[in-house]
């Protein structure tokens, strides 16, 4: 097993206001124009948080993002600001020893109320949808699919944003037009689909097969829309080695599924408090977003041995 470093649960900055603590995120307040955004080691499961963190999983959706809004910048802007110079803004070593590598300041811009979904393949709910209506989300598909088919072209099937222990609802394109208007919702959506084949082209040459993914969106003071929060990781995608890729079974994934999975095997109710994870669990879990970062990046996640 590589060397980890100390698991961050939850932060706690003096010198910041905290403005929301969610599933995984701490979001402080800089000032008027700027947020922090520390991605911790939490995992949640059906909507509830687990007591127990997954070492270096922050660090590895940080990085992940980084890495695709740097490549998606011709694309789309993103909320990231050029200065990351945390000394400026957390004076207190300490504290800012917690945050390296696992934060990122951004612009504070104004986030549109849905969640952008894109799906190449068929499964989870769009696969139950499917399996009931011959349709995701109101898009008819070709019959006959199977479990984790590759669909014959990716679809957009946005949802609404949910707070922390509620599920996200998805809404069909007439709805996202009433929340945002016509021609913003279009906005969304084209470019939603660009960022998922950009990814989706250059994952596959890195053995990884993106089977969906989410996106989110905010404008600036101007109504540019910018890529915001995370992007392509593998808790807001579905990661797939495509090596071990098969239509019909639920292929395996370089995320958190491997704890869905187990939790599944247990007498649990799905409802907080979650149970702790074992160390086993913890080990290959977090393997499986060490993993992932190693193949998109081609590279070693920075400080681990």
């Amino acid at each position: 097993m590589t060397h980890s470093a100390p698991a961050v649960f939850e932060t706690q900055i003096d010198a910041l206001e905290l403005i929301h603590r969610g599933k995984v995120r701490d979001l402080y307040r800089i000032d008027d124009e700027r947020m922090l955004i520390v991605t911790t080691d939490r995992v949640s499961a059906f909507d509830v948080i687990l007591p127990t963190p997954i070492p270096d999983k922050g660090r590895v959706l940080t990085e992940i993002s980084r890495f695709w809004f740097e490549k998606s910048r011709d694309l789309v802007p993103n909320h990231l600001c050029e200065a990351q110079d945390l000394a400026a803004i957390v004076p207190d070593e300490a504290q800012r020893a917690q945050l390296v590598g696992r934060s990122v300041i951004v612009r504070n811009l104004k986030a549109l109320p849905i969640e952008a979904v894109v799906r190449g393949y068929l499964i989870g709910s769009g696969y139950k949808d499917y399996q009931a209506t011959g349709a995701v989300c109101g898009i008819k598909l070709p019959e006959g699919l199977q479990l984790a088919d590759k669909l014959p072209e990716p679809i957009y099937t946005p949802a609404t944003k949910a707070d922390v222990g509620d599920h996200d609802e998805n809404i069909d394109f007439a709805e996202t037009e009433r929340l945002i208007g016509p021609e913003m919702a279009a906005q969304v959506r084209d470019t939603a689909m660009r960022l998922y084949r950009l990814a989706a082209d250059y994952a596959a040459k890195r053995g990884i097969i993106i089977a969906d993914t989410k996106f989110e969106f905010g404008l600036d003071e101007h109504g540019t829309l910018h890529l915001i929060d995370e992007a392509l990781t593998p808790d807001s995608s579905r990661f797939w080695p495509a090596d071990e890729y098969r239509p019909g079974i639920s292929p395996p994934s370089f995320d958190k599924q491997f704890i869905r999975d187990w939790l599944e095997t247990l007498d649990w109710d799905k409802t907080a408090p979650g149970p702790a994870i074992p160390d086993e669990i913890i080990a290959q879990t977090r393997e499986r977003y060490l993993t992932a970062y190693r193949r998109l990046t081609g590279e070693d996640l920075p400080g681990i041995a």
